[in-house]
């Protein structure tokens, strides 16, 4: 009896000494990025051509697990390569008060960019769906504070325009000026709203936390992000150590969660929540060792259509387990 004692003594101590290190550090401080007023910019190059026929990229439907339209043969291209000039608002009855430039073509916003510092994550194919506005000659108008526009320097050295931080695309699915069908693509591409924030955003997400739990009618209480998107945890990742195993084209589908403060997170056990560095240099939220995630094919808060994918894709509970199982 003394010795069954002992072993299972030794068995709760390794499983604490596993549960402390499965998570790495909890910092999710950004790289540093050179904002400066807007004016005076260069011409944004190659990589940000609004030519939209290069098929699924990141950030926007399509892609791993997911077909989806590329707006490829949206016209007007030359309307969406130059300077914003007049900003001006708008208003829609889904959107409330966004964002256009002179010509009246919508202005967007991307989840995985960073105001503080400004930066900009949208590169490469993605710049070719969502052409960066260029910096010069950006003026605001009534219900935009001048102060408020800005610029950062992209990765190829050109300037683009910012509010409040954040970086200003168009979008080349816009057939003509006034669409907004940009908005909500992939879960992370918004109209922009007057004040930099995204249009349209429900009042059930809650800009003040990160992770949160919902009660979902099929699935249970289940986690959700800051805008109420469900969050999934993958089967092929590995809890103990933790390893990630969506990579590439994987990621086009699966967006992982940013790492979270743990003072914003609300209904979880914030002991649970830890953070991963990825192959990239990113961090990436988990809870409970399980990697989080969230599903390019969820359009609003609430939707589960991540749910069961391939039969490794999970939902993920209150208590970090696989929902619904």
């Amino acid at each position: 009896m003394e010795k069954r004692h002992i072993a299972f003594a030794g068995v709760s101590v390794a499983m604490v000494l596993l549960t402390a290190a499965c998570g790495s550090s909890k910092d999710n401080s950004a790289g540093s990025a050179n904002v400066q007023p807007a004016g005076g910019s260069q011409t944004v190059g190659a990589g940000a051509s609004a030519s939209a026929g290069a098929g699924a990229v990141a950030g926007a439907t399509g892609g791993y697990e997911a077909g989806g339209d590329t707006g490829a043969g949206a016209g007007g291209e030359a309307g969406r390569t130059g300077p914003a000039k007049q900003l001006a608002v708008k208003e829609d009855a889904k959107l409330g008060k966004f964002v256009t430039d002179s010509k009246g073509w919508t202005l967007y916003r991307f989840d995985e960019d960073t105001p503080k510092p400004a930066k900009s994550n949208c590169n490469d194919d993605c710049a070719t769906k969502w052409p960066a506005v260029p910096a010069d000659d950006a003026a605001a108008t009534t219900g935009i504070e001048a102060g408020k526009l800005g610029s950062v320097t992209r990765s190829d050295g050109t300037k683009q325009l910012t509010l409040a931080g954040w970086p200003v695309y168009r979008f080349a699915g816009d057939a003509k000026p006034g669409d907004t069908k940009g908005q909500g693509v992939g879960g992370t591409w918004n109209a922009l709203a007057p004040d930099g924030k995204p249009a349209g955003k429900t009042a059930a997400a809650d800009d003040s936390l990160q992770l949160m739990v919902n009660n979902n009618a099929e699935l249970g209480k289940i986690i959700v992000d800051g805008k109420g998107m469900t969050v999934y945890r993958f089967d092929k990742d590995s809890a103990w150590p933790m390893k990630t195993g969506c990579l590439g084209a994987c990621l086009d589908t699966w967006k992982p969660v940013k790492a979270v403060d743990t003072t914003k997170v609300a209904g979880l056990d914030a002991a649970k929540v830890t953070s991963f560095k990825r192959p990239d240099g990113t961090k990436q939220a988990a809870f409970d060792c399980w990697l989080l995630y969230t599903f390019t094919g969820d359009k609003k808060p609430g939707d589960i259509n991540g749910q069961g994918v391939k039969g490794t894709w999970f939902a993920v509970t209150d208590k970090g387990k696989k929902a619904g199982q």
